[in-house]
């Protein structure tokens, strides 16, 4: 077998293709890389990890002479680096192909795929797996705490993946998730969602029904006895064992005697009871998401008791409904909900464990969706559970964020910058408040902000 070679991966920072980097350099690979912009924690990272990379996408990082570069898909046509590489005719791949390639070859598969829940699925299913000692490879959309890092090559033969939808690279606009092969798949929903790069929902389903032709019959489909989407797609084809998980009808898998806003429950397997988690995450959406996991465990051998056994210490996943600090009785959240359907589960979820407390929800416009108002009018129902609703309105927005939430009336604010924000927040925030700050992105450091701000003498 030969050596492991040079890859140079293009859009190294990005938490996918920092997760290829760091598995190719436990794998044994020489990697470099560049993106533009790398700064911590994935700078460190990388440094740690003795991966050498380089700021921006200029032809002359090619004079490495990588055996083969790994393109992410945030490069496309007309990028330095794109058409050197192509007129010097050197091999180059895709993220997910090199993965499929390199790593999960003859490997047990176990991928996550949904519009929502991905992240926090995949990181219950691989701490599940090593709570039970099956020293799982994983590739993680976020930092689960159990874990120090979002990649992992693993040392046995089962490997957990988030599969996402969006498409390969700018020379393969398939999803992602095609190239993985499963053998045990997650389907935790689907929805709307990537406006930038489809047109409607029947596309994202044609491309759900692509997935389920790569499973194999002697795999195992868990899937979302609830969600109407994914029934369509399983009656677009499917030829591999399902069991189902859900609230409505009789779902395989369902959680019952829930307690304490979710705090506890009971997990059903075909009417029979098989194990009772209790742990420290909220919301009805973290129990569907536990539910999926514990079954997809149990296909590869992991007895339920075992897997609640390992929720109960479960610590979540940065970016979730993570607290960033607590000041002068105001607690400051961060969470990466970006879709209405997300926004509401996330105040749901932060309503049953608060109860009558003052909520104060924060939402920035900022994924490509977002950006295109796809969803506009679904934002105001998605608040609905929020005392409060603050915006960040940028003037280059390009629809009208105000007209599109008018039905919340004076219980919704805007704010064209980012320290205007902060200062009303800060100028507005109570004792007991909870103030829930949702975006895809860095949010200008508000949350650093705000906390600093809450800090100060009045």
């Amino acid at each position: 077998m030969p050596e492991p070679g040079h890859i140079h991966v293009l859009g190294i920072a990005g938490t996918f293709m920092g997760g290829v980097a760091a598995i190719a350099k436990a794998a044994g690979f020489r990697v470099t890389g560049s993106d533009l912009n790398v700064y911590p924690p994935m700078s460190t990272q990388l440094t740690a990890l003795g991966i050498d990379f380089v700021q921006g996408y200029d032809a002359a990082q090619l004079d490495v002479e990588p055996d083969v570069v790994v393109v992410g898909n945030a490069l496309s046509r007309g990028s330095p680096v794109v058409e050197a590489m192509l007129n010097r005719g050197i091999p180059y791949t895709s993220g997910p192909l090199w993965l499929a390639d390199e790593v999960l070859r003859n490997r047990h598969v176990l991928a996550v795929a949904g519009t929502h829940g991905k992240t926090t699925t995949s990181s219950m299913l691989a701490w599940i797996l090593e709570h039970a000692g099956l020293a799982p490879g994983f590739l993680i959309g976020g930092v689960a705490t159990n874990f120090e890092g979002t990649a992992r090559l693993g040392a046995s033969r089962f490997f957990v993946i988030e599969a996402d939808e969006y498409d390969t690279a700018f020379f393969d606009k398939r999803a992602k998730f095609v190239h993985y092969r499963p053998r045990t798949a997650i389907l935790n929903n689907l929805e709307y969602d990537h406006a930038d790069i489809y047109p409607d929902v029947a596309s994202i389903r044609r491309q759900f029904n692509q997935l389920l032709r790569t499973v194999p019959a002697a795999g195992r489909l868990i899937v979302n006895g609830d969600d109407a989407e994914l029934a369509a797609t399983l009656e677009m084809g499917c030829w591999t064992p399902r069991e189902t998980f859900g609230a409505a009808g009789e779902p395989d898998w369902r959680a019952v005697d829930v307690a304490g806003g979710c705090a506890s429950f009971d997990v059903q397997c075909r009417g029979k009871r098989v194990a009772r988690v209790s742990w420290s995450l909220l919301g009805s959406h973290n129990v569907s998401n536990a539910l999926a996991a514990i079954a997809a465990a149990a296909h590869v051998g992991v007895e339920p008791s075992r897997a609640a056994l390992a929720l109960a210490e479960f610590r979540g996943v940065k970016r979730r409904m993570e607290v960033r600090g607590v000041v002068g009785g105001v607690t400051v959240y961060d969470d990466f909900a970006h879709h209405p359907t997300a926004i509401e589960t996330t105040l749901s979820g932060l309503r049953a464990r608060v109860g009558a407390a003052r909520i104060v929800a924060v939402v920035e416009p900022r994924s490509n969706t977002m950006k295109l108002g796809v969803h506009r009018d679904q934002l105001a129902p998605a608040l609905a559970r929020a005392d409060r609703s603050w915006f960040f309105n940028p003037p280059d927005l390009g629809w009208d964020l105000p007209a599109a939430v008018a039905a919340l009336g004076d219980r919704v604010g805007f704010a064209d910058t980012v320290d205007g924000l902060v200062r009303a927040l800060a100028d507005d925030a109570r004792p007991g408040d909870h103030i829930l700050i949702m975006s895809n992105g860095g949010f200008g450091g508000l949350h650093d902000k705000l906390l600093a701000a809450l800090r100060a003498p009045s």
